[in-house]
Formats: structure tokens, sequence, C-alpha cells
């Protein structure tokens, strides 16, 4: 199965209070972590990361993907195109913060493949990195890398894709704290 990257410009953001069927996604990595009184699944997927997050009853679930990918809308809090800079933040019952930004940067080939070696460099310490098929115009295919640093109170995700067809690097932060 060849596994390439959707186009940048087809790049969707999205949170929803509620879970998404794993079964809408094509999954290349899973981790699950369960620390103080919240669980998480981290997923790397196709065109981006799945990440589901719960603390009692509440759920929240943070997904970057292609823009094309049929995902409901019943219960999305947020969703923007991938493109630029942004921030924003959510309060959530009960005294939970979410929290996310993103960056979509191009960048030059010579910086891109230099960005990539980094992110090679980074996983052999720790976190979950995904190497994907070359899409046959470049030799070197994309790459996902998250690291995750788990609190009791709170989950910092940092998520890295590489786009090299568009020679683009997407860097996504997320935190999710409990109430103090």
């Amino acid at each position: 199965m060849l596994s390439v990257r959707p186009k940048v410009a087809e790049l969707v953001f999205q949170l929803y209070g509620r879970s998404l069927h794993p079964e809408l996604f094509e999954i290349y990595q899973s981790r699950t972590i369960e620390r103080g009184d919240y669980q998480v699944t981290i997923q790397i997927t196709s065109a981006g990361h799945l990440i589901t997050w719960k603390y009692g009853d509440l759920l929240l679930t943070e997904v970057a993907t292609s823009a094309h990918h049929p995902l409901p809308q019943k219960r999305r809090l947020m969703s923007y195109r991938l493109r630029g800079e942004r921030q924003d933040q959510l309060q959530c019952r009960g005294g939970i913060e979410y929290e996310m930004s993103f960056s979509l940067e191009p960048t030059r080939p010579d910086k891109f493949l230099a960005y990539q070696q980094q992110l090679s460099l980074h996983a052999t310490r720790g976190g979950m990195l995904q190497r994907f098929d070359a899409s046959g115009r470049l030799d070197m295919g994309a790459m996902s890398y998250i690291n995750v640093d788990s609190r009791d109170r709170i989950l910092h995700v940092q998520a890295f894709h590489t786009f090299p067809d568009d020679c683009a690097v997407l860097r996504i932060q997320s935190f999710f704290q409990l109430p103090k």
C-alpha cells in the first residue's frame, strides 16, 4: 500500500467534543497513555494525526487531516484550514482548558532536507516517528513526528508533519489541562 501525503493546500485542523471512528482514518501508529485522571490515544494517520483525550465523561478529539476526508459536523468545536499560523483555546466544563497553535511553513529544498534529518535525530530520543513513501516527484518521503509530554494535570503534544512535494513543514502544538 502506498502511503503518500495529501497536498498541504488540502489540510484542515478540527477539534470535536466526541470521539471519531478510527475506521475513518488510515492509522500507521498508535500510542495510549494513562496518566493521573486522564487517558489519551495518539495516532499518526496518512494525512496527519488524531488525538483522543478523555477525562471523566469529557472527551476531546483533535484531528489534522485532508479537507476531502469526510468527517462529521456534529459536536465540532473548532475547524480551520491549515494555512499560515493560528492559535485558539477552549474552556470546557469543569475547568478543563484546551489550547492549540499551528504553523505551516514553506521552506527551501535544502532546509527541508535538513529539517527531516533533525526530526529523525529527535525520534531516536523518543516520541513517535512515521516515514511515508516518496510520491515519485522527489526521492524523499514525508515524515510525521509526535512528541508527548504527559504530566498529572497537563498533556502537551507537539506534532511535526512534513510535505516534501510542497517543501512545507506543519507544526501543531496542543495542551490539555485539568483544573487546578
